[in-house]
């Protein structure tokens, strides 16, 4: 995001730990389907005032990122980039309603040294909450000249439970059978219970409003690139905490308060704690 809104001229700083800031380069360089560019950034340890601050840390990352954030009056709006859903109320309830603009991010990027990002993925798909339509129509029209997909979405339970009902099932049966998309379409078992998984996250995501079909979204996933790959399943190979309760939390709970079966992603969830757990001994 900071490499192609730079590249768009937008002026952006990088907001990173104060420990990180003398060392970070002073631009992005990314390679991407979209072409491969440097784009200058300013950098900071603390959130400037701004018209956009885009939050894309980790969940897990979530509360301790937010101490750079002193002034909240200085920032026009919070856009959160994170996965699942639960930050919203969170981000809500610390900075108000109308500050927070909904929003979720699908792509497949890896930063594989400061300031040096891959975008492995074909494609980069920005939807954002219409109430952000009026700060937000020029950025994402830029960022489709790029080759972003982008849209705003009118209903709020869609816009966010369409990209958890792909990235719940998705980023635990990769990381459970530590296998790639087009591994484990090809692949009775795995195949099975990741698709199993699908519809059981779109029956919670109907029960909490969604508009969603599960066929779409099984369509969706057998037309991704053979060799992708989740973010949680890489962060589980490198050692880092999964963000196991933000992307399988919410099915996990949404089926309990309308007391939905989920066996399928139940299982999955049990094989990737089993692999982190096997890693910490």
């Amino acid at each position: 995001m900071g490499a192609c809104l730079a590249r768009s001229g937008a002026p952006v700083t990088m907001v990173v730990r104060a420990a990180a800031l003398a060392e970070y380069p002073q631009q992005l360089q990314l390679e991407s389907p979209f072409g491969n560019f440097t784009a200058p950034v300013a950098t900071s340890a603390g959130v400037p005032a701004c018209d956009v601050l885009w939050l894309t840390v980790k969940a897990t990352q979530l509360e301790e990122s937010l101490a750079a954030l002193k002034n909240p009056d200085a920032v026009g709006a919070i856009v959160p980039l994170l996965n699942g859903i639960d930050h919203l109320a969170f981000l809500r309830s610390r900075y108000g309603s109308e500050r927070v603009i909904p929003a979720t991010i699908a792509v497949e990027s890896e930063r594989v040294a400061p300031g040096h990002i891959v975008h492995r993925s074909s494609f980069a798909r920005l939807n954002v909450a219409s109430a952000g339509r009026a700060l937000l129509a020029s950025t994402l029209d830029a960022l489709q000249k790029i080759g972003f997909e982008s849209r705003f979405i009118e209903h709020e339970p869609t816009l966010m439970w369409s990209k958890l009902v792909f990235l719940g099932p998705f980023a635990l049966t990769t990381t459970a059978s530590d296998k790639g998309t087009g591994e484990i379409l090809s692949d009775p078992h795995w195949r099975d219970l990741g698709m199993a998984c699908i519809r059981e996250a779109c029956a919670v995501a109907v029960a909490e409003g969604a508009q969603l079909k599960a066929e779409a979204v099984i369509a969706g996933l057998a037309k991704m690139p053979g060799n992708m790959r989740s973010s949680m399943q890489k962060d589980v190979e490198q050692g880092r905490p999964p963000e196991l309760d933000a992307i399988a939390g919410p099915i996990l709970r949404g089926a309990e308060r309308h007391q939905i079966d989920i066996p399928a992603t139940r299982n999955l969830l049990a094989a990737v704690e089993k692999r982190v757990n096997a890693q910490r001994r």
